[in-house]
């Protein structure tokens, strides 16, 4: 394809990609029945019987299409990532980046690349919750004209270990332990606490692991990072190293470790059904593309090793540069066809992009394709529609299992002279690719590089640079997954394992597990900070939030109307909550449909709590249990309350779980404390919907942890 030609094509790539979809989609309304061969069938309710009351008979063709299709629904889940939730879109970048990379797809600003995203948990199985604590995959699969390329990532910068001879070690300790297959979808057993003090180069991985980003708000509102070191190489052929980032428009923002828990059994589907009504509600979720570059002569310039996976390249040493933007603006239709079969691979790259030594990713080149091959049932998984490149493919593989391509012609090897040894191998001017000329020399050994034997400074790095909040959270996890450990002295190792991050930390560990705090507080005497890892310095935004308006009959509609308005405006969503579903009346006689109750709904479902005043309302709030549980509950969250006119006094009320102590007697004017939001005596909100989106938007208001002694973590 020439260069005029591409100009042209190449910005339609999303639509070809669509268009190929498009040809196996089916919507069966209005057609006749048929079998798996096109033979209409008269009868799908009853089987074929010697006599009304005999046996089957096995000639029924179609009961035993039908019968062995469904035995063959379910593929062998994936080992890990089993839990995952796609949704389809397209990447654009910003200005060519012809200077570092000759990706096609890094060129051209006006060119929508078509994109495929899973999300996912990695530890538990298909049936497992969206909000346990664990590392989340942020997977992307980008049709490029040069061919797919799958941007494999996770939520997390670093990983367990650094060599991928042990991942099958870490992942066997992490699963439910296999005399009871227990606990899913939980670190929080004897078998992986074992492993990593058994395996010291899993400490910055956990304090990760045990941090705030393990349990995110929302798919939409995680960072993914690429993991491994890369390269990306120029058409000079110049390299550089490269690490891969995704960055949400919309902040990095999580739960609470009490919300995760509860949403866990209320709502075990929270992150996909967010997502899928996000971009049904057409709030696409957007990440910007950073990538963080290395000339290869600065690869020893550091107090780490730039190919150690258990390392990250702090951002404030190694700027992000903001290359592009993806948006996710389209559902899947079909879970299984498309998220289920998806198939992603580290080592589907493109000309442009290439690898480094780093020991993780080059075991993950192997992983990868082995694992498909038996879940996808052979070697053709890349012929299924969801994995088809929208590039074209001409190759001499033939055959196997679920082969899709009608080959013609006798020629299936190469070199050949019958065919004039079509299809013939490009050169490097007609973009094939060419593996970069690294030198590379030394002894067969099985030894690992002395670089990367430091285990803890980064983790006390990670460590230094949280807020109070954040570590008071890490305490606290540690207390729930390693006190759930029945081994004294696996205990006792964790607190000696983790005096090396930090003494203080190992001190409050061990108060919190029962076993004896380190004789000598320890340390690795690091006091380097990265503002860049603490998500308390993220983007804030109240867009796409959801607020819950609590209301009983005779609530003031002026009220919840105009916060309402103002709320929408600003691209946040209510939810209108009572005792019971149907429609409430207010004191001036207008109505609103309660969408959700108590029973189907709860704060921990929600970014922000509303209530409107009206006497009769707040008399009725205050005899309902449950409604003083769900303001209590969003306190000590540490979520924005707002409350208007006689709404205040319920937030005074003696049953209401910390709040009594707020700043809520304002007399006309707008008063705010730690999130708490009122007015009295005033039908002008203007003011109050103002400071109240502004309190939405910082997500959290964690100060409130030292009143009353309540902790939200």
């Amino acid at each position: 394809m020439d260069q005029e030609q591409t100009q042209t094509n190449t910005p339609n790539l999303e639509s070809v990609k669509d268009q190929q979809l498009e040809e196996f989609r089916v919507d069966h309304k209005g057609t006749k029945l048929t079998t798996n061969q096109g033979v209409r069938v008269t009868n799908t309710d009853d089987s074929l019987k010697a006599g009304e009351r005999g046996p089957t008979l096995m000639e029924d063709f179609h009961f035993r299409e039908k019968m062995t299709h469904f035995d063959h629904e379910r593929i062998p889940e994936r080992v890990v990532h089993a839990r995952g939730f796609g949704a389809h879109g397209y990447f654009q970048v910003y200005e060519p980046m012809t200077e570092y990379t000759k990706a096609k797809f890094l060129q051209d600003p006006s060119v929508k690349t078509p994109v495929f995203v899973r999300f996912s948990t990695v530890v538990g199985s298909r049936g497992s919750a969206d909000t346990v604590r664990d590392v989340r995959g942020f997977a992307t699969k980008f049709y490029t004209e040069d061919g797919n390329y799958d941007l494999v990532a996770n939520n997390i910068p670093i990983f367990f270990i650094q060599d991928a001879i042990k991942f099958p070690d870490v992942v066997h300790a992490l699963k439910p332990e296999p005399h009871n297959e227990i606990p899913q979808a939980s670190a929080a057993h004897d078998t992986f606490w074992d492993f990593v003090v058994s395996n010291t180069e899993t400490a910055h991985m956990v304090m990760w692991l045990l941090s705030d980003r393990a349990i995110p708000r929302s798919f939409r509102m995680m960072e993914g990072f690429g993991v491994n070191t890369f390269r990306f190489v120029n058409e000079q052929g110049k390299a550089r190293f490269v690490k891969f980032h995704w960055k949400p428009l919309l902040g990095v923002h999580s739960l609470t470790w009490d919300e995760a828990q509860k949403l866990a059994g209320k709502d075990p589907d929270f992150h996909r059904r967010d997502l899928w009504e996000a971009i049904n509600k057409g709030e696409y979720p957007q990440f910007e593309l950073g990538v963080q570059l290395l000339e290869e002569e600065e690869e020893f310039n550091f107090d780490f090793d730039i190919l150690d996976p258990t390392k990250f390249w702090p951002e404030e040493v190694v700027p992000v540069k903001k290359i592009g933007k993806m948006t996710l603006n389209r559902n899947q239709d079909n879970f299984f066809a498309e998220t289920e079969q998806a198939a992603f691979h580290p080592g589907h790259v493109v000309p442009g992009i290439d690898f480094s030594n780093d020991p993780l990713l080059q075991g993950r080149l192997f992983s990868y394709t082995d694992t498909q091959l038996l879940r996808l049932g052979g070697p053709n998984f890349h012929e299924i529609p969801i994995n088809r490149p929208i590039a074209p493919v001409h190759n001499n593989q033939r055959d196997g299992f679920h082969r899709m391509t009608i080959d013609r012609g006798a020629v299936s090897y190469s070199p050949n002279s019958l065919r004039n040894n079509a299809p013939e191998p490009a050169t490097d001017q007609e973009h094939g690719y060419t593996h970069y000329a690294e030198k590379v020399e030394g002894q067969k050994i099985r030894k690992r590089s002395e670089s990367f034997h430091d285990h803890y400074s980064q983790a006390t790095l990670f460590w230094n640079s949280l807020s109070s909040a954040e570590k008071q959270h890490i305490i606290k996890a540690f207390h729930f997954e390693v006190g759930s450990v029945k081994d004294k002295q696996i205990k006792q190792r964790v607190v000696e394992m983790f005096n090396n991050v930090d003494g203080e930390l190992a001190v409050q560990i061990a108060q919190g597990v029962g076993v004896n705090p380190p004789k000598n507080p320890g340390g690795t005497g690091n006091t380097q900070v990265s503002p860049a890892v603490s998500q308390e310095n993220t983007i804030r935004s109240a867009r796409t939030r959801k607020v819950a308006i609590l209301v009983a009959n005779g609530f003031h509609f002026n009220d919840a109307t105009q916060v309402m308005t103002a709320l929408a405006g600003q691209g946040v969503h209510t939810d209108i909550i009572s005792m019971n579903l149907g429609m409430i009346t207010s004191a001036e006689g207008e109505q609103l449909e309660a969408t959700k109750s108590y029973a189907t709904s709860g704060a921990i479902m929600y970014d922000a709590l509303y209530i409107p005043g009206g006497k009769s309302c707040v008399e009725k709030l205050m005899r309902h249990k449950e409604a003083k549980d769900f303001v209590s509950e969003a306190f000590i969250h540490a979520k924005a309350i707002g409350a208007t006119n006689e709404a205040v006094d319920l937030l005074l009320s003696p049953d209401i779980q910390g709040i009594s102590t707020a700043g809520t007697d304002s007399q006309g004017q707008v008063t705010s404390d730690l999130g708490i939001v009122t007015i009295r005596n005033t039908t002008d909100l203007k003011a109050f919907s103002q400071e109240f989106i502004q309190a939405i938007a910082q997500h959290r208001h964690w100060l409130r942890q030292n009143q009353d002694g309540k902790m939200s973590g």
